[in-house]
């Protein structure tokens, strides 16, 4: 009987999706939200992300 045994590839190319999309998330919610500049395009379009997806923010 044959045994089926996980290769590695398999389970980094699982990996390195979801990795990459939290990455971009955190990014996204945390780095970009975090800029308090008045004139800031990019704090804004976050913020209007965050009011979009019923995240939080203050």
């Amino acid at each position: 009987m044959k045994t089926l045994a996980a290769s590695p590839a398999i389970s980094t190319s699982k990996f390195l999706p979801g990795f990459s999309a939290i990455i971009l998330g955190l990014t996204v919610v945390l780095g970009l939200g975090f800029l308090q500049d008045a004139n800031n395009y990019l704090h804004n379009a976050a913020h209007d992300g965050r009011h979009s997806a019923a995240f939080p923010c203050h």
